[in-house]
């Protein structure tokens, strides 16, 4: 039993149904889903790709993608979607860690040909045409005896080291997802439509699941990416749109929606539900969005090691503003998904007496397998079948869950995460540069903006011009620092360690500092 069963048990139950849309145009129906992905898949396996090889998908949102990643399940193959906005260096990184021996771009984002792969293929060529011809007889082809407990999606996650870590997200973890979500996020029925403004290689695409579970419909804008224009009309075109979305995207709708005065009635017509997590959204955002928009919000906590299963907060406890504890409900992330366990613990993993901060931990079956080849990472993130989140926080006597700080340095800018050893280590390569620390700012809009306090070697001169120059030519550009402070020295303890503390509290006082 694999994902690839939940396509072909719909182009049995309703193969004539609209299943993929791009835009407002039909893209594929159910049984034109299959056929693509059986095709793909069948053609795979004839090119010698064995069952367990990883191949990369490296592209903006298209609605190829989805017939990819179905083709490569299919096949038996494990799917390894990295963020479109990624260096090429960083991806190529990637791809021999993960030995993915083929990989699907978008020109767009891989203009030319990445280095460690036996084949590279445009979704828009003539060349993925062909491996996408439709096979005649999808149901015919045979789905690869793939286990639950295999691999299916292997997401690389960025660590403290600075290197990416590969989580092995397993069938049975996003079936536990796809399932649960039924639950605690959002009923669907088959006329919903999931759309995919926000990148497909990441949560958003894992929502395609409990979607194509339901046989709903799968959307992907024109664009590719967050309109809001473009949204509000699509789903009124198309019937009103669920969609995965960053807190920053949801600032976007708002903003539309309150420029163009339209009404929470308006904004039913085109939203069903917005499910929104992966960075921290303000109390006084939330109301807004509540207040313009109507009761369309759920929020969800997970980590890409329980993909989207964490917490979740939902459309009732959102919209209960007569419950007398509503403010603390709404900044709180919610309770318990049904699959998973949850707790706060101290160092030894002993559970903390209520409203006191601990470590946030998770047990289900949506925890990942562990970290691909890397077993000394698994053994600290999972002990005893507990997943230890490095997120900091509180559970109250009813189960809400409150985050107060992270463990780990991870800066979430926008919806993506961002560690702050990778751009040192980028920024330490720099002519001049003697020692750095990177922290993140607080920022209204982004959640976090990062900012890079630069101490220079002696005589040394630094602008920030040359140091994005050389951020741009190792890391991708939203992990750049959009603020540089340059420092006669960094604040430490008395082992040498930098108090990033310190820092935070610097840029957090009245005036904060200036610009570098």
């Amino acid at each position: 039993m694999t994902l690839a069963h939940l396509l072909a048990r719909q182009a049995r139950r309703r193969p004539d149904a609209a299943a993929i849309l791009h835009g407002e145009r039909l893209h594929a129906s159910h049984l034109d889903w299959a056929a693509r992905s059986a095709g793909l898949a069948r053609q795979l396996r004839a090119t010698g790709l064995a069952e367990g090889d990883r191949v990369l998908l490296f592209a903006h949102n298209h609605p190829r993608y989805l017939e990819v990643l179905w083709g490569l399940w299919w096949a038996g193959l494990v799917a390894v979607p990295v963020n479109a906005k990624l260096h090429p260096r960083e991806v190529e990184w990637i791809i021999a860690h993960s030995g993915a021996r083929w990989a699907f771009v978008t020109p767009d984002v891989a203009p030319a040909p990445l280095t460690g792969l036996e084949r590279q293929v445009a979704l828009d060529s003539p060349d993925a045409d062909a491996l996408l011809a439709p096979a005649p007889d999808p149901l015919a082809v045979p789905v690869a005896e793939r286990g639950l407990g295999d691999v299916a999606w292997l997401f690389y996650t960025s660590g403290t080291t600075g290197r990416p870590k590969g989580v092995m997200l397993t069938h049975r973890n996003l079936m536990t997802m796809g399932t649960g979500y039924f639950v605690d996020v959002d009923p669907v029925a088959p006329q919903d439509a999931i759309c995919y403004a926000a990148p497909i290689s990441h949560g958003a695409g894992i929502y395609a699941i409990p979607h194509l579970m339901a046989g709903a419909r799968h959307v992907v804008p024109a664009s590719g990416g967050v309109e809001p224009a473009e949204l509000f009309a699509l789903g009124r075109a198309v019937g009103p749109l669920s969609m995965f979305a960053a807190p920053t995207i949801v600032g976007r709708l708002v903003e539309h929606a309150a420029s163009q005065g339209l009404s929470p009635v308006d904004c039913a017509q085109s939203f069903k539900t917005i499910v929104y997590g992966g960075a921290p959204m303000y109390v006084a955002d939330i109301q807004r969005a509540l207040a313009v928009m109507g009761p369309r919000l759920v929020q969800i906590y997970g980590q890409g090691e329980t993909p989207m299963v964490g917490t979740a907060l939902s459309r009732a406890d959102l919209a209960d503003a007569a419950h007398p504890r509503h403010l603390q409900r709404i900044a709180s992330v919610g309770c318990a998904q049904t699959p998973v366990r949850v707790r706060v613990t101290d160092a030894q993993g002993r559970d903390m007496p209520l409203g006191e901060v601990g470590e946030v931990v998770i047990q289900g079956d949506s925890v990942m397998a562990g970290y691909w080849q890397n077993p000394e990472a698994t053994r600290a993130a999972i002990q005893n079948g507990w997943l230890f989140t490095g997120d900091m926080g509180t559970l109250d006597a009813d189960g809400y869950l409150t985050l107060k700080d992270r463990s780990k340095d991870l800066i979430i800018s926008g919806g993506s995460n961002i560690y702050p050893r990778e751009v040192e280590e980028a920024l330490l390569t720099a002519p001049g540069v003697a020692e750095v620390a990177v922290v993140g700012e607080p920022d209204a809009e982004w959640g976090e903006n990062v900012v890079a306090f630069v101490v220079a070697q002696a005589d040394a001169t630094l602008t920030t011009e040359a140091l994005d120059a050389l951020c741009l030519q190792q890391i991708a550009r939203f992990k750049r620092p959009k603020r540089y402070v340059f420092v006669s020295s960094l604040p430490k303890n008395n082992y040498g360690k930098v108090l990033k503390t310190a820092l935070r509290e610097q840029l957090q006082r009245p005036g904060g500092l200036p610009h570098g």
